[in-house]
């Protein structure tokens, strides 16, 4: 048997687990004095941050909070939620980032699913947990603790809903910190395996989705990211995007690799993200192309123009449309195109730009950019595969196959899911469940959900889910969902509906608000059909509708016009 060179063993001089939780120790060394985090009056330095995370840290600990635990937060873009991506991993425990944007009884069944010791909540949020928690102790048995209560304090938020959670026993997260020590001394984990975020994809509580990442990923994804983007050391990064979507892609840990400085963003608007440009520098933000085309069509008065340097921006979650690409180029932004999954720590593919493209006409520039490319440093295997027999599909930018990834930028799996694992980690590689193509360049460009997720404003909705709610309406007897064009949105949801035989079809459009009311009070608003087609749903042989039919008439019906959400 062949054999390496040397017989060196690891030990504890040359071997130690890969965290993103060393860089802030490091951050806090080479510039203590630095602006880390931004957010309207408030300020701190990356000594600061550091010993708020070390705080959070010890409090948690000395409330026995660690390996094994999990603390969800439901907030917006605020400090406290940057400083759970040290904190809670520094004590040990997993963070589980909630969306702010799902109803009571979803995050009622992540809460209960993850087992989530504490909840730590912004202000505004407190009665979406407090119902939350309502709906879980009455699912639970007699043995129910409830968890922990942390009620983020922000002087941009309405005074009184913080009065009213500190009522309700909730401590607040500053006086929370307090009881922790600046000095802790956290301790890295021994194994780089050990997880250190929960995040969900899908609310369905006959399959969740509870994605699982470890420190090792965490590591290598928060490294690559800024490595293919070419982010530079002292980076002035914008918050646009979530950091509970994916952990902000990872640029929670890499803002403190490179030592740069966060600006947070509580509202998300054309006017804030070009006034945050002129006032504070950013260079860097990422958005889903729904941002983007908000930032290209704001009015005049919103926008600061010409921007006072190029600002780099990288988009994903749908892919942008050429014209939001072309518009934006136009106005001084240079967009980095990715594509990527919970289950891939965020974005995991990258149109690479190449030097070449420069000299094409712009149009055709935006077309190339317009793909979702190739893979990222720390992803080891990309292809498009055939959904029969997995064989990769020819470069012909035409055959349509599912598209595959392996490597270090793959999550460990679903929490408590062996069926849904079992289903995504398939023949040794992650099934993205996305169609698309590989072109001549070896570049990969998506083709369709295979899904029928909708993805609105960068949020994933689940077609089926929408459906179900829908088919408990009384005058529903058959329902479709699918998306439709939306100039807002990117894309929203449509419902074809076949009334039953009984219902009262003189007025369709008082029914059509009827459903949309319905939808309203039982589904995040969101996910609510922006509009409702009525008439009999075309069917296969079989019996099954034929969504493919319902995506061309809805796609035939042009865009949805301004919609309020």
């Amino acid at each position: 048997m062949a054999r390496d060179i040397d017989d060196l063993p690891k030990n504890a001089a040359n071997y130690t687990a890969l965290t993103p939780l060393w860089f802030l120790d490091r951050a806090a060394t080479v510039h203590p004095d630095r602006r880390s985090l931004v957010h309207g009056a408030v300020a701190f330095t990356w000594r600061q941050t550091y010993q708020r995370c070390r705080r959070l840290a010890s409090a948690l600990s000395r409330r026995s909070v660690g390996l094994g635990s999990t603390v969800a937060v439901i907030a917006p873009n605020v400090p406290a939620l940057f400083e759970a991506h040290f904190g809670v991993p520094m004590a040990g425990a997993v963070v589980n980032c909630v969306n702010i944007r799902l109803n009571a009884p979803t995050v009622a069944f992540l809460l209960g699913h993850s087992s989530s010791a504490v909840i730590m909540v912004d202000q505004e949020f407190f009665p979406l947990a407090e119902e939350a928690l309502k709906i879980l102790a009455e699912k639970s048995d007699k043995n129910y603790k409830p968890p922990l209560l942390i009620v983020i304090a922000d002087e941009n938020c309405d005074p009184r809903t913080l009065k009213y959670a500190l009522g309700k026993g909730a401590i607040e997260y500053e006086k929370f910190l307090e009881t922790g020590d600046p000095e802790f001394a956290w301790k890295p984990p021994e194994d780089e395996w050990q997880s250190i975020t929960l995040g969900y994809t899908s609310g369905t509580t006959a399959s969740p989705k509870g994605v699982v990442l470890s420190h090792r990923g965490a590591y290598l994804m928060s490294v690559s990211g800024p490595l293919v983007w070419g982010m530079n050391e002292g980076a002035i990064y914008l918050w646009t995007l979530p950091m509970f979507h994916c952990n902000g892609w990872c640029f929670t840990w890499s803002l403190a690799a490179l030592c740069g400085t966060s600006i947070c963003l509580r509202q998300v608007t054309a006017e804030t993200v070009y006034s945050a440009i002129a006032k504070y520098g950013v260079t860097h933000f990422c958005a889903a192309p729904v941002v983007l085309n908000t930032i290209v069509n704001a009015a005049a008065e919103e926008t600061i123009l010409p921007l006072p340097h190029t600002v780099h921006v990288m988009t994903a979650g749908a892919a942008p449309p050429p014209s939001v690409l072309f518009a934006m180029s136009q106005k001084g932004f240079r967009v980095t195109h990715t594509y990527g999954l919970s289950e891939t720590y965020g974005p995991s593919t990258i149109c690479a730009w190449k030097p070449e493209w420069d000299s094409l006409p712009p149009e055709q520039q935006a077309r190339l950019n317009a793909r979702q490319g190739v893979r990222y440093t720390a992803l080891e295997g990309l292809d498009v595969v055939s959904t029969q027999d997995m064989k990769p599909v020819p470069a012909d930018g035409k055959t349509v196959g599912e598209i595959v990834m392996r490597g270090n930028a793959i999550m460990k799996g679903y929490l408590k899911n062996p069926k849904a694992n079992e289903e995504t980690f398939a023949g040794g590689w992650f099934h993205s469940g996305d169609l698309g193509v590989k072109h001549p360049d070896g570049y990969i460009e998506i083709k369709d959900r295979s899904k029928d997720i909708i993805i609105s404003g960068g949020e994933n909705i689940s077609s089926v889910e929408v459906e179900n709610i829908l088919y408990s309406h009384p005058a529903i007897l058959e329902v479709s969902v699918v998306a439709r064009p939306d100039v807002r949105w990117g894309e929203s949801p449509c419902a074809f509906v076949t009334p039953k035989p009984g219902a009262d079809k003189s007025d369709e459009r008082r029914l059509a608000e009827d459903i949309m009311k319905f939808c309203r009070e039982k589904m995040p608003a969101y996910w609510v059909p922006k509009s409702v087609i009525f008439g009999p749903l075309p069917k296969t042989a079989t019996g099954k509708i034929q969504k493919h039919v319902l995506r061309a008439k809805a796609k035939e019906m042009g865009p949805v016009k301004y919609s309020k959400l």
